[in-house]
């Protein structure tokens, strides 16, 4: 086993393991990414639990707590650097970014929410908790998979296996992603083009602007298929552009910066001897989702104790591609399990299904039904027909990017994905802002209504713990 590295990088869809990094190939993406088989194609990060053990202590600079989770620290292992050689590398870059941004990265509160709690109606005051992610960098949780990828950028530049020019960046967002980007870009010194809707903010443009960032605006013509922004991204990528983005199909490596915000989360269920119920995250790409979902199922590998949460990814009736996938497989999963519950269709009928799935998790029939879903994407994720419109419009993605690996981790938790209505968002939006101290936007309080629905349903328990992150300040 010593002999064996403690991650490497794998397709999850062709299992190809990654290219190594050597100044031609990034190994972010898989080689066959675009060659139309149908497959996910989709680099993920494997990490062999039995050589890590959760840290219940540590740095406040969670790239140091959590750095044996990271690839880039097991590569800088390997390639001979010492261990205070990489902590020193992090907070040289955490400097940088605290020059450009004001602060560096620290790990964000995560506690119960007495008020809230009250609100929705739950018998402990310790029933809800909210990770607030609106005083991280650039004022949103994005920053975290970004800085991520920024930190793999350094060691192979430091191990010499970089490209002898600093790569440029590329980035499609509209709004948070885009300016966690280009902060950590502008401190890790790389150029980034960054493309962006129309009616994005005007003051997010004007602080991309400020920090250097090439802006591409991309508007929506006729009726084509996808987000314009995404589609542009992807000419760039051909081109020869490195995708710096929080979607793990296009960057597999996104997605263990984001899983620092759920090792925090299982640090600190499991220092206050907490267990949770149920994890409620919005999602519009999906990288938070997926991160959240690989995150806890590693912290419980690796020794936190903090229960088995249910998670239910929340969408906005906007645009909801993950339900639509959700639904595709479960029926294909019906169709070869027998003895399915009956019901109207609701939440009481998903949460039926949703038990009645995960306690057959195991049987050959349910992997034969996920590995067909991950061998042909488009048979249940493709594109939202409608321009898609929502108060919370950081989660209005076209396409749920990294919608495997949710829907997976849904099924095996014996969560499913809740849809919510402006009104309910709205709704969640003004119980955060008057029962708690946070100042998030619709976008980032979107769980909130996730939890906010199923509670008015009456499909969870009044003595259980559950939790919600608010993901972007209001701006």
């Amino acid at each position: 086993m010593s002999g064996e590295p403690v991650t490497c990088l794998v397709c999850a869809g062709c299992h190809a393991p990654a290219p190594p990094p050597d100044g031609r190939h990034c190994p972010c993406r898989c080689p066959r990414a675009d060659s139309g088989d149908g497959v996910d194609h989709v680099i993920a990060r494997v990490l062999d639990t039995r050589r890590v053990r959760f840290p219940r202590q540590g740095s406040a600079n969670p790239f140091v707590r959590f750095r044996e989770f990271f690839h880039s620290y097991q590569l800088a292992m390997a390639g001979g650097m010492p261990d205070a050689e990489y902590v020193a590398l992090v907070e040289e870059l955490d400097r940088a970014v605290a020059r450009v941004d004001g602060h560096g990265f620290q790990i964000t509160p995560f506690a119960p929410q007495s008020s809230l709690a009250a609100r929705l109606g739950f018998s402990a005051p310790g029933a809800v908790w909210v990770k607030d992610e609106t005083h991280n960098v650039s004022g949103s949780h994005k920053a975290r998979h970004l800085m991520g990828l920024a930190l793999y950028l350094q060691v192979i530049e430091k191990l010499g296996l970089a490209p002898a020019e600093k790569p440029s960046l590329a980035i499609a967002s509209c709004g948070n992603a885009a300016l966690a980007a280009a902060v950590v870009a502008r401190a890790a010194g790389h150029p980034l083009e960054v493309f962006i809707p129309g009616d994005a903010n005007p003051r997010v443009v004007e602080r991309l602007g400020a920090l250097g960032a090439r802006i591409a605006v991309c508007e929506r013509e006729g009726n084509t298929a996808g987000d314009p922004c995404y589609l542009a991204f992807r000419r760039a990528l051909a081109s020869g552009a490195m995708p710096f983005c929080c979607q793990g199909s296009d960057n597999g490596l996104t997605i263990e910066g984001g899983e620092t915000l759920a090792f925090e989360m299982a640090a600190g269920l499991d220092q206050a001897g907490a267990r949770l119920d149920r994890l409620f995250v919005q999602v519009g790409g999906g990288a938070l989702a997926s991160s959240c979902v690989q995150g806890l199922r590693e912290a419980a590998a690796t020794g936190a104790a903090f229960g088995a949460p249910r998670i239910h990814a929340v969408q906005t009736r906007g645009a909801y591609p993950l339900r639509r996938a959700y639904e595709l497989v479960r029926q294909q999963l019906v169709s070869k399990l027998n003895g399915a519950p009956q019901g109207q269709p609701g939440p009481a009928h998903d949460a039926a299904c949703a038990d009645w799935i995960r306690a057959r998790s195991d049987a050959p029939e349910f992997q034969a039904v996920l590995r067909h879903a991950q061998t042909h994407r488009s048979e249940f994720m493709w594109p939202w027909e409608e321009t898609p419109h929502s108060v919370a419009h950081g989660i209005l993605d076209d396409e749920t990017y990294d919608w495997f690996a949710v829907v997976q981790g849904m099924l095996l938790t014996g969560g499913w994905p809740v849809v919510v209505s402006e009104e309910r968002l709205r709704a969640a939006h003004a119980a955060a802002r008057e029962t708690t101290s946070i100042h998030a936007d619709p976008t980032g309080t979107s769980g909130l209504a996730g939890l906010m629905e199923l509670a008015q349903a009456g499909v969870i328990g009044k003595t259980e713990t559950v939790a919600v992150m608010f993901t972007g300040v209001e701006r």
